[in-house]
Formats: C-alpha cells, sequence, structure tokens
C-alpha cells in the first residue's frame, strides 16, 4: 500500500506492486473514497486480499464466488467448505467481526467496480449484485422508506453477532482514581473533557482553537452556551480527523457547523489553566489545542493515539482493573444522562451526538438489575408488598 502525502496536508492510499506501478483496479475503486477515512481502511484491506489473490494464482478474470468465500474463511470467517491454508498466521490474528464486515464491504465494490469497468466476469458481478427484502428498521431509516421493496445484501458479509447491550463502562470511581494520577494539566483537561462530553479521541485531538466558543452567546449563534465545535479536516498535522462529517465553514473568522458540544464550568476551567501554563510556553503557532510537551516535537500537534496511550498508563499508576479507553468515557455520559432523565433516549441522543435515539435506547436503556424502582415492581408482582 503506498501512502500519498497532498499540498493541503492530507494523505490519499493507493496500491502499488513491487516494481512500484500503481494497481490500476485498485487505483480506480479507492478513489472515489478520496478524502475520507474510508480510503485508508479500505486501502488496507484490499491490499491484504491481492496479496492473497497472487498466492492462488487468481486474476479478476478468474476468480469465482467460491473462491472469495475461501478468503473469508482463510482470514477468520466460519464458512461451511474447506478454504485452504490459513492466510493470517501467528503474529497475526484472524480478523474479527468488525473487520470481517469491513472486508466484505470491500470485496463487494471492488469487484463490482472492476469486472463492469472491464466488461469481465458477468458470473462473479450476478452472484455479488443480489438484494434482499427491507427491514422494518431500513424502512424507518430510508426517504420514503414504505415503497421500497428491496435491499443491497451482500453475500460475503458473515451474520453480525448480536449487539452487546451491556457497553463497558468505566470502573467505579475510575475518574476520581485518574484525577490524582495525571502528570500533566493538559492530561487533566483531556481526562475533564471526556468525562464531561461524548467527544471521540479523533474529534478531540484534531481540535483548533478556533472551534472554541467558551463563552455565553458566542459569534456564531447556534448555542447560547459555552460549546465547542468539531469540524472534520482532512489535513490536521497529527492526523486527527473527526468520525462524523457534518458541514461546517468559517464566517468572519468565526466557526459555524460541525458536531456542536456544550462545555461544562469544570472544562472551561481544566482550558484556562492548560493555556496560562503548559500551551503559553510550548505553542508553536500550528493553531492546535493538544501539543506535545515531551521530546523532539515539542510543542506540535499531540495524536490521538498519544491520548489513548495517556489514558492506558494512567489507568496502570491509578490500578484500574481493565484498560481505560475514551470510548468509556462516551458510554459513561450516556449511562449516566439516561439515569438522571429516567430514561429519556432524546436527551441522551442529543448530549452524546448518537446518530438516533433507537440506538440509544437499545443499547443503554436496559433496566438496572438491582435499582429500587426495578426491585418495588417485581416486589408488587409477587405480592411482597402487601
Amino acid at each position: 500500500m503506498q501512502v500519498l502525502e497532498r499540498a493541503g496536508g492530507g494523505r490519499s492510499y493507493t496500491v502499488v506492486w513491487p516494481d512500484c506501478t500503481v494497481d490500476a483496479e485498485a487505483d480506480s475503486y479507492l478513489r472515489p473514497f478520496e478524502g475520507s477515512g474510508s480510503q485508508k481502511t479500505y486501502a488496507y484491506s484490499l491490499v491484504d486480499h491481492l496479496r492473497w489473490r497472487v498466492r492462488e494464482g487468481l486474476t479478476t478474470e478468474t476468480i469465482m464466488m467460491r473462491d472469495l468465500h475461501r478468503y473469508m474463511g482463510a482470514v477468520g470467517a466460519h464458512v461451511p467448505m474447506p478454504y485452504g491454508q490459513p492466510w493470517r498466521v501467528p503474529p497475526q490474528r484472524p480478523y474479527g467481526a468488525s473487520a470481517l464486515q469491513v472486508a466484505a464491504a470491500c470485496l463487494k465494490g471492488f469487484y463490482l467496480n472492476a469486472c463492469a469497468s472491464k466488461g469481465v466476469n458477468n458470473e462473479l458481478r450476478e452472484a455479488l449484485a443480489v438484494t434482499r427484502l427491507p427491514t422494518r428498521v431500513d424502512r424507518d431509516r430510508a426517504l420514503l422508506g414504505h415503497v421500497k421493496t428491496s435491499m443491497s445484501a451482500n453475500p460475503l458479509a458473515p451474520k453480525r453477532p448480536p449487539r452487546r447491550r451491556h457497553p463497558k463502562m468505566l470502573p467505579d470511581g475510575a475518574k476520581e482514581e485518574l484525577r490524582g494520577v495525571m502528570n500533566t494539566a493538559r492530561d487533566e483537561m483531556v481526562l475533564q473533557w471526556l468525562s464531561d462530553t461524548s467527544l471521540r479521541p479523533g474529534g478531540l485531538a484534531g481540535l483548533h482553537l478556533m472551534d472554541l466558543h467558551l463563552r455565553e452567546n458566542a459569534a456564531c449563534g447556534e448555542c447560547k452556551s459555552p460549546h465547542l465545535h468539531v469540524c472534520h479536516r482532512w489535513g490536521n498535522p497529527n492526523r486527527a480527523a473527526a468520525k462524523i462529517k457534518p458541514d461546517w465553514k468559517v464566517v468572519d473568522g468565526v466557526v459555524t457547523g460541525g458536531e456542536i458540544y456544550r462545555a461544562s464550568p469544570a472544562m472551561i476551567s481544566s482550558y484556562f489553566k492548560y493555556m496560562t501554563t503548559e500551551y503559553a510556553k510550548h505553542a508553536t503557532g500550528h493553531g492546535m489545542l493538544l501539543i506535545q510537551l515531551a521530546g523532539p516535537n515539542l510543542g506540535e500537534p499531540w495524536s490521538a493515539d498519544a491520548a489513548r496511550g495517556m489514558l492506558r498508563r494512567a489507568g496502570r499508576r491509578a490500578g484500574l482493573a481493565g484498560r481505560i479507553t475514551p470510548k468509556a468515557f462516551r458510554h459513561q455520559i450516556t449511562n449516566d444522562v439516561l439515569d438522571v432523565t429516567n430514561g429519556d433516549s432524546m436527551v441522551a441522543k442529543a448530549v452524546g451526538n448518537w446518530a438516533s435515539a433507537r440506538m440509544v435506547d437499545e443499547v443503554y436503556g436496559h433496566p438496572d438489575l438491582h435499582s429500587p424502582e426495578f426491585t418495588a415492581a417485581l416486589q408488587a408482582v409477587w405480592g411482597e408488598d402487601e
């Protein structure tokens, strides 16, 4: 896989052969994903498959549906057929459920594009271009969903495992324990901002100072309370990028749009402590919020991976069980909001910038088996409250 540095600071991804010639089929498939994180993900998945295809002596003209199922089995999927020699051998691990879904989507798109552009292998095209009946969820999500009669399907995709209804939360007392082991004002700010919002690490590490409207009645006019705008930028020097990509723009030097997160007084206090101490000493004028405080790149933007590593090490110093991840904070605040709002999934959706209230209700809306309300309901049914 070849990484291409763009003039605007972004990166593109393509696939090349050992003699440095570009694989035309792969490049044609990846080019429409320019500027998105999907291009990198699909490029990694595709180059692995193309290496397997070379070993098997197959080409776009000769590969069949059975071969694609063999590949999926070789990388970790359960397929009811012999697939030959495993492709991912130690220290590599078989793909997990999410990676298998990505690989299936990548293979379907790649071969539909390659076969159509070259006019070959109509049998494979027909086998991949299958449909299914729409579900109720499909109809609810689609415009004019009530008139839909079919949906695109992927015969390579393994069956999805059941969604875990109990996402991994922070250990009891984790926030207080972590505050006691933070080494810098920057780390304290990161902990506070993750605790009081549902920020993802890519969005947090990708923040610029101009995205922060930490005062009442900011000029953007989109939120009266202190808030921040998480904007997807392709060319951040630390490669951090927001996962969600709503439109945003700068009007007269003021950022508008993007994902909006309310800021708590504690977040603002930690921000000023960081800005007046560590940031003022080491910032290099790049305009990003989080900076490195040691090493040869002192003052340069801090990456999302570095933030994950900081939390992992802090969890070890605090003696907390398990691995502390930014996602656990996002799960925790959603669960806490549901608790204080008596299960109002619409409020939790807005606080966490989740895609839908239904997803929040399915994942986080389960009852607490030890709550007084749950106990009282059972006692009433059992007749023990008389």
